[in-house]
């Protein structure tokens, strides 16, 4: 609770912080958004998604988790206390069958979730032209090198898995080990004895770690705690306790095979699999190979391994020689690529996202900027909270491709697309209705969407073509291109926060920083 109250005041400072739009651009607010937030983080999450659509000047309908519903009453009920007035803020909680109409209502012009891909995909098939932000699931892993500090390793891969009964979508639920670490007796009897000592039982005890599932687990995660693939057996078998379906103790198992299930599927819950690799390279093509791509960590203290894989790893959020879990607003802004996020990407906690509220346009004759923007702004690594300790640098990456859908040719428009795909390097390719029907541009989506991850257009497609491209696994961004770098280059690149300690048991600088 402590930690959740701290993140809402951090977020709530720090939005009216990064509110304001550079010059040359008009923002208006979306209109109504509605914040379909999770149980997990029943109040902080819910707080900044509420906070920045209200900062943006929207008005919001707070749609919370029903088994959370009392945290977001109390949510809501200080922020009106606070001053946001009842007709800015509604709280509306409700079932399934009400949900899908308010998602599916037209005078809802923006939807903020945080839960798991297939409800996104819920979402977009019950309204294809829906403008979503979300949120989604993660499938994370930790690597360990043979160069890691072993003991302390075990510690955060112990409290990135099994910290909130593995029920965050920044759990560690899986551990790929270089060999000689995997082989090593000592190093499995330490990370077995850590995880086995954890207190499981009620959250009403106080010596309680791993508390219980808030509710009775899914087939996914059943599955995890019950049954062995080919090849694993348990390291620590996990046991439910008494009759209650929720009260579980942690589990780890060995074995885990590249493209297994247990590789591929989130489970959500108090379970590790331990994966071996025979190089960090193989390690790190292992972490790729999921659809996701939320947090990724490495325990390594070899200065050109960290260099190595920071520029190699596909996740959103990167954690070296520390927990994969825990992201402070601002110091590491939370946000996940691939399946992991649905919509422009801008991170939680992060410079954009409250811009992402507002629709954009350009003030008068704008002047493009897009070279100012790209050396000033894009190419710089940002470390805001300037820690001795512990750095943490929010960098913008490449996105793997761009596909410019417009109706006519649109000079002005093409010629700023081809500038900002030549400053950012995402490959481009633009589709124009008049020269391709809707049905020959659905037909190249699924060839399209292997070498591009967003869909842009400038005006609202026909149905059809968004389903094919939700399908294909495409972001849609529905804006005009801005003559504004520091707002138009963020539709081209991926943000990425990357934190990393920078000392041993305290002592500092005992670990060079990376390369």
């Amino acid at each position: 609770a402590d930690g959740e109250v701290s993140e809402a005041i951090d977020f709530a400072r720090y939005y009216a912080r990064t509110a304001d739009v550079p010059p040359g651009v008009n923002a208006d607010a979306l209109g109504v958004v509605a914040v379909v937030s999770p149980w997990n983080f029943p109040y902080a999450i819910p707080a900044g998604g509420v906070i920045a659509a209200l900062m943006a000047g929207n008005t919001v309908v707070f749609k919370p988790a029903r088994a959370t519903a009392q945290t977001a009453w109390l949510l809501a009920r200080q922020l009106w206390a606070a001053g946001v007035p009842r007709d800015v803020l509604h709280f509306f909680p409700c079932d399934s069958t009400t949900g899908r109409s308010l998602i599916t209502d037209p005078r809802v012009a923006c939807v903020v979730l945080t839960g798991s891909y297939e409800t996104a995909r819920k979402f977009q098939g019950w309204r294809p032209a829906l403008p979503l932000l979300a949120e989604t699931s993660g499938k994370n892993a930790m690597i360990i090198t043979a160069q890691a500090d072993r003991e302390l390793a075990i510690k955060d891969l112990v409290r990135s898995a099994f910290g909130h009964a593995g029920q965050k979508c920044s759990a560690a639920s899986l551990a790929i080990l270089e060999a000689e670490v995997y082989d090593d007796p000592i190093f499995r009897r330490q990370l077995r004895d850590a995880s086995a000592s954890l207190h499981s039982g009620a959250a009403t005890d106080p010596r309680s770690v791993v508390t219980p599932l808030i509710i009775p687990a899914g087939d996914d995660l059943r599955r995890a705690l019950t049954t062995l693939d080919a090849g694993e057996e348990w390291l620590l078998e996990p046991r439910q306790l008494g009759d209650d379906p929720c009260a579980w103790t942690p589990g780890i198992k060995l074995g885990v095979r590249p493209d297994s299930w247990f590789h591929r599927t989130e489970c959500f819950g108090p379970v590790l699999g331990l994966m071996r690799a025979a190089s960090l390279a193989q390690a790190t093509e292992r972490q790729n190979a999921t659809d996701f791509g939320l947090t990724a960590g490495l325990h390594s203290l070899d200065a050109d391994e960290i260099a190595w894989w920071k520029e190699r790893v596909l996740a959103g959020n990167l954690y070296i020689n520390r927990p994969i879990t825990g992201a402070i607003v601002q110091r590491q802004p939370f946000g996940g690529w691939k399946r992991s996020c649905i919509g422009p990407g801008a991170k939680a906690g992060g410079p954009n996202y409250v811009r992402s509220f507002c629709r954009m346009s350009d003030a008068g004759a704008a002047k493009n900027d897009y070279r100012a923007a790209w050396a000033e702004h894009f190419t710089v690594e940002h470390d805001p909270s300037a820690l001795r300790a512990e750095s943490n640098v929010f960098r913008y990456r490449p996105c793997r491709g761009v596909v410019l859908r417009l109706d006519a040719r649109e000079q002005e428009t093409i010629e700023r697309a081809k500038l900002a795909a030549q400053f950012t390097g995402a490959p481009l390719v633009i589709s124009i209705r008049d020269e391709e029907s809707d049905a020959q541009f659905i037909a190249r989506l699924p060839e399209l969407a292997k070498r591009a991850e967003f869909l842009r257009t400038v005006r609202t497609p026909g149905e059809d073509v968004l389903r094919a491209a939700h399908d294909a696994g495409l972001n849609w961004i529905n804006a005009p291109l801005l003559a504004c770098g520091r707002i138009e280059l963020t539709r081209w690149l991926r943000e990425q926060a990357v934190s990393e300690t920078r000392h041993r048991y305290g002592q500092v600088p005992a670990l060079k920083p990376s390369r």
